[in-house]
């Protein structure tokens, strides 16, 4: 026991912005952390490779003994092939076919566990956070994209050797609005911050939203979840009822959920929940418990993830944990 008092577990999250590891003792206390932007668009050689040097500054700047490595667990967005550890596409990235497992095994000798990061987050609140105690916990994370997760009796369900739950590809509309998948009116197209910031841009251009227009802009690329916070904190209506309408086709998928597998705790997760925590969650709430089944009503919450940006990376390093110990 003794031995197992100086292992180091080693979390990644990959998202489409920004990267972040953090190296865990035993205790799940953090012994450092790096984070670095992701430059996705540079492709993905130089992607994994960004990946590496980063896990090798985290090990460096915190005198970190590499020997004592148990594992490192890594998230990554879009579907995951098990088997291999490699990812299969990233819509949002533009990384198809990347043998993240093969790379960074080799690199550090040490077994290594690839997720989709959904799956991590939402592992990580349930074994830290906001799902601690759930018999069924299902995320829905809006971002770039819109990720999904399920915990079913404390193992993430996933498919035959594939990652699964793509909630954000799910169509909930007969919308003709599409995102980084060809079918339209998908959950991703509707609700994800990239489709409500698209429709910001065009109401601060036609001057509709001028809190949004005078302090961000029309450039995509600026119109983060802050600044949709900041632009309903001053009084842009449009730009809440933008809001608002992504949250309810986000409550809606919840209804379909809640039909399917009767989770009794739902978490919605990321930095546009962070940023407008009692609009979301308090939305999805309303229009989950309105359009539901009678007989599940009250039998499920809404809640918002508690981990923040770390969520991801316990949740990562905890799997990989779980998995290296079977």
């Amino acid at each position: 026991m003794a031995e197992q008092s100086n292992d180091i577990w080693i979390g990644f999250d990959l998202g489409g912005t920004k990267m972040l590891a953090i190296a865990y003792d035993e205790g799940w206390n953090a012994l450092g952390r790096r984070r670095r932007k992701t430059r996705g668009r540079d492709g993905s050689d130089s992607g994994i490779a960004r990946i590496g040097s980063t896990i090798e500054r985290l090990i460096a700047e915190n005198d970190l003994n590499s020997k004592r490595i148990r594992g490192i667990g890594i998230g990554c967005p879009g579907p995951i092939d098990l088997d291999k550890g490699r990812i299969l596409t990233t819509p949002n990235l533009g990384w198809d076919d990347v043998d993240i497992e093969q790379f960074l095994h080799k690199k550090f000798d040490c077994p290594v566990v690839v997720l989709n990061d959904v799956d991590a987050g939402l592992y990580g609140e349930y074994q830290f956070g906001a799902a601690t105690g759930s018999r069924c916990a299902v995320g829905i994370f809006p971002g770039t994209g819109v990720g999904g997760a399920c915990v079913y009796e404390g193992t993430i369900l996933q498919g035959a050797g594939v990652s699964c739950m793509e909630i954000g590809h799910t169509r909930i509309s007969s919308g003709t609005r599409s995102s980084g998948y060809e079918l339209p009116g998908t959950l991703e197209a509707e609700a994800s911050r990239l489709s409500i910031a698209a429709e910001a841009a065009k109401a601060a251009f036609r001057g509709d939203a001028p809190s949004l227009a005078k302090n961000v802009g029309t450039d995509l690329s600026d119109i983060r979840s802050g600044a949709l916070a900041d632009a309903i904190e001053a009084g842009d209506k449009v730009v809440r009822r933008l809001v608002e309408e992504a949250s309810e086709s986000i409550g809606i998928s919840v209804v379909n959920i809640i039909h399917l597998l009767c989770p009794d705790t739902i978490v919605l997760g990321g930095g546009m929940v962070e940023a407008m925590e009692d609009l979301i969650v308090g939305t999805v709430t309303k229009t989950a418990r309105k359009n539901v089944m009678s007989v599940y009503k009250d039998r499920f919450t809404v809640v918002a993830a508690k981990l923040g940006d770390d969520a991801g990376v316990k949740g990562a390093a905890a799997w990989a944990r779980r998995k290296v110990g079977e």
